[in-house]
């Protein structure tokens, strides 16, 4: 059975959770910059370089991990967010980025199997892809707007690396979240494709938007029904929102969402608002309570949680949904047919 298959059976049973923050868990290690540089000699500084933690510190996000399986997780992301060319640019570490890739996506396959083996019951590893900091939509330069620092095909070529990479290193799926720029998203998109193609497999792909603004809209302006439409070609097995917000803001979206997706809808919201020192006061209970509102609904099958998200949240969200049912997938006929109707009813 392929990744994509057991994933939608093991959904089919019962809402599955995914795991929580890993930057904000990181911040709580306190880690000096001698612990995030190692002995990699490299030229920069590299303190607040997260992913780089697999290789210097793979202690760090092994423990992170663990805790999140223990708290229920069926699914954990790669600690590997940044681990990207652009980005790794920043740390003079871009000659690394393979081998963070490897290293991260590792440490959560053998931790999963660990699970696995327990109980029987399948863990499942998400390869984590950020949108990067340069965006393929909008110029930088407001006196040039058709200015782009970079073109389609190199972002491909930056997240076919990481693709490569975490694959290898025994990712289930590629997770490309945080999408605040669609056209970034298919670049990712078409390198998972181009990936899969090589090995002569299907490797399937997570994909989650965040919103710019509560008028449920990213940086590019799709709105979420858009982003859907645009994407949808690329069979995603999972669709959802992230970040941005907490799960009160998000709720109508989801609920937008959860009518014309015809594959698996996955949300991880922040946990709250931040406030004004940039950290986040909502209690595992109350992120609990608002996310099994969207299962009460019916419009769930995977929930976890974004920044400011801990274990604590993850194992509050288990429990409170624990004998909900999941939301049940219509035939995509039906999907495509309700969705070419949205625009008659609303005007009706």
């Amino acid at each position: 059975m392929t990744a994509r298959d057991q994933l939608n059976a093991e959904a089919a049973k019962r809402i599955l959770i995914t795991d929580g923050a890993f930057g904000t868990e990181i911040q709580a290690w306190k880690l000096s910059e001698a612990d995030f540089a190692g002995h990699l000699g490299l030229t920069k500084d590299q303190k607040g370089n997260n992913d780089i933690l697999a290789l210097t510190r793979p202690e760090v996000p092994e423990k992170i991990t663990r805790a999140y399986l223990e708290a229920g997780s069926d699914i954990v992301s790669t600690n590997t967010f940044s681990a990207n060319r652009i980005s790794q640019a920043d740390y003079a570490a871009e000659a690394l980025v393979g081998d963070i890739n490897r290293a991260s996506a590792k440490i959560a396959r053998r931790l999963a199997d660990e699970f696995a083996a327990k109980d029987g019951r399948p863990r499942f590893v998400a390869g984590a892809i950020g949108p990067t900091n340069k965006t393929l939509s909008l110029s930088p330069d407001v006196e040039d707007p058709g200015y782009r620092e970079i073109d389609f095909d190199y972002l491909k070529e930056v997240y076919r690396e990481q693709v490569d990479a975490l694959i290898e290193g025994g990712a289930d799926f590629i997770l490309i979240e945080t999408v605040f720029d669609t056209l970034n998203a298919k670049a990712g998109i078409m390198a998972v494709i181009e990936a899969g193609n090589a090995l002569g497999r299907d490797v399937p792909v997570m994909l989650s938007m965040t919103l710019t603004d509560l008028s449920g809209r990213n940086l590019s302006g799709h709105t979420v029904e858009a982003f859907w439409h645009a994407v949808r070609h690329a069979r995603p097995v999972t669709i959802g929102l992230n970040c941005s917000f907490g799960a009160e803001q998000l709720r109508p979206h989801i609920g937008s969402l959860a009518k014309i997706a015809d594959t698996l809808i996955m949300v991880y919201p922040n946990a709250g608002l931040p406030n004004e020192l940039g950290e986040y006061d909502e209690a595992p209970e109350q992120t609990a309570a608002l996310v099994k509102a969207w299962a009460d609904l019916g419009q769930v099958n995977i929930l976890g949680g974004c920044c400011g998200s801990t274990p604590a949240h993850i194992a509050a969200i288990a429990a409170a949904v624990k004998d909900l049912p999941p939301r049940v997938l219509a035939r995509p006929e039906v999907r495509t047919r309700l969705a070419g109707l949205e625009p008659m009813i609303m005007a009706a």
